[in-house]
């Protein structure tokens, strides 16, 4: 799981428990104008088999973590439950999207949308 927050015009993302190792990641800091949107979205996610993993780890329908290469676009991943999960669009980043799990989905959309609106 990730927990996700706001401060400085910057999205801060800290990596939980083991997904640190698994996703060879603890913390990520992404300047808020590279957020280009966010959004809950269960079905996109519970298609975790597709990419081609780079450090990190996918055993399908348990967990994927860390970075894959989809559609040519690096893409970061820390997903147990797709449920649980949200999709974070980046540009000028080093990755295309964040696809991670959360404790309140809706909630950190929502605050992801608002802040982007500021």
């Amino acid at each position: 799981m990730v927990q996700v927050s706001i401060e400085n015009n910057k999205l801060n993302l800290d990596v939980e428990g083991l997904d640190k190792l698994w996703s060879l990641k603890s913390h990520m800091e992404i300047p808020l104008n590279h957020v280009t949107g966010a959004r809950a979205d269960a079905e996109a996610i519970r298609e975790w088999w597709r990419g081609i993993k780079l450090p990190g780890t996918n055993v399908p329908g348990v967990i994927k973590a860390g970075t894959f290469y989809e559609k040519g676009q690096r893409v970061f991943w820390d997903i147990h439950q797709p449920d649980n999960g949200i999709i974070i669009e980046l540009a000028d980043d080093q990755y295309k999207e964040l696809v991670i799990e959360v404790e309140n989905p809706d909630k950190v959309v929502t605050e992801i949308q608002s802040a982007m609106a500021h």
